[in-house]
């Protein structure tokens, strides 16, 4: 009868040692699927962060240029302002020979 209790407990300590098992398996198991998503969400993350990268380096050139515009823009608007002044004088002096012609002309 010893051995058959013997047997038995056996048994029992068997079936404990896999249940055990089977728990750690499923928790493993668990735990290297929340470390999978983990290292997803993070590779997804540098992903995004170079993304935001290369759109802040994109937007940095377009101000650049924007800027680069602006100061031609700037010598240009000077280079009118003389040009209006030039023909402005050449206004005032028309007006003047007109009048001097309308004299001699009298």
């Amino acid at each position: 009868m010893a051995a058959g209790g013997a047997a038995d407990a056996q048994a029992r300590f068997g079936h404990s040692v896999k249940g055990l098992l089977t728990e750690k398996v499923t928790s493993c198991g668990t735990d290297v699927i929340a470390l999978t998503k983990q290292v997803l969400k993070g590779s997804r993350s540098a992903e995004l962060l170079g993304q935001a990268a290369r759109n802040m380096v994109m937007q940095e050139d377009a101000i650049l240029h924007s800027e680069d515009s602006l100061r031609k823009m700037a010598i240009i608007t000077t280079h009118l302002q003389y040009q209006q002044e030039a023909i402005q004088k050449n206004v005032e002096q028309s007006s003047n020979l007109q009048d001097q012609l309308s004299h001699l002309l009298k």
